[in-house]
């Protein structure tokens, strides 16, 4: 499994790093276009693993979303969907996650078959945003993610007791949590000092609004970080399944990769269009 994870993580750099670093920028929107339709796929499936044929129409449709949006060339309809998702991410993804498994998939198949054309289109819409402004400005909003992650991957193994979400995802602690946020935290101001200011988003908002406000974005981003995690474990626990699909050997589905950034996105490009 550890070797097939590791062929699958270099496979997936190859493809990457040349694309990031060599290629125009509408690559970086094909190939993470490519990633929000597999995602599309693999949400259609946990929903309703028994028709196959609908999984592609669902991930079809999220692609014609896109496609309207930019035929539109209007930059307040994309910035209306970026808008959906976060009020989604504040207001209703909490009271569901609340909920922990007490509540059935069934009776809300309607309403997270909407949701899912909501929350994908415009996490690529953000990660093209965020790319708009610099490849560092978009590389170091995603980073924070995985900095998080290990944060609190690290820090729970070594200290983790008191659970986050013990019916959703038994293995994550509040000490890991916590770790990962303190991380985030010297993440930021690592960029900030080492990075020219307007580069990133971390420097933009300490510039712009001081070092409290650009501390309490990272709390921000870093929290919701973990709710994309959870929401997706639950999504998969009420779906019955351990991981969205097989797509990445040894790494799950294309959803277990890029959960923590459906909400990070979007906030963080609503956050970099204040600055």
């Amino acid at each position: 499994m550890l070797k097939t994870r590791i062929i699958t993580a270099f496979v997936l750099l190859a493809v990457l790093l040349p694309i990031l670093f060599f290629l125009p920028p509408v690559f970086i929107g094909a190939f993470f276009l490519v990633a929000v339709l597999a995602g599309a796929w693999e949400w259609s499936r946990l929903l309703n693993p028994d028709a196959p044929r609908a999984a592609w129409l669902y991930a079809t449709f999220c692609l014609v979303i896109i496609f309207v949006l930019l035929a539109l060339q209007n930059v307040a309809w994309q910035f209306s969907l970026l808008l959906l998702a976060v009020i989604f991410w504040f207001f209703i993804a909490p009271f569901i996650l609340a909920k922990g498994m007490n509540i059935s998939l069934q009776k809300l198949r309607p309403f997270y078959v909407v949701l899912g054309l909501i929350l994908l289109p415009a996490t690529w819409f953000a990660i093209v945003f965020l790319r708009e402004l610099g490849l560092v400005f978009l590389l170091s909003a995603m980073a924070l993610v995985w900095v998080a992650d290990i944060g609190a991957y690290f820090v729970g193994k070594a200290f983790g007791k008191r659970k986050l979400a013990v019916q959703i995802s038994p293995g994550k602690s509040v000490e890991g949590a916590v770790g990962g946020l303190v991380l985030c935290y010297a993440y930021a101001l690592a960029c900030v000092f080492f990075l020219p200011f307007e580069s990133t988003i971390f420097g933009a908002w300490a510039i712009r609004f001081g070092w409290v406000p650009m501390l309490l974005m990272v709390t921000l981003l870093t929290a919701f970080s973990i709710f994309g995690d959870l929401f997706e474990s639950q999504l998969k626990r009420l779906a019955g399944v351990k991981d969205s699909s097989q797509l990445l050997p040894g790494h799950g589905g294309v959803l277990d990769r890029v959960d923590a950034l459906i909400p990070t996105m979007p906030i963080a490009a609503i956050l970099a269009g204040l600055v």
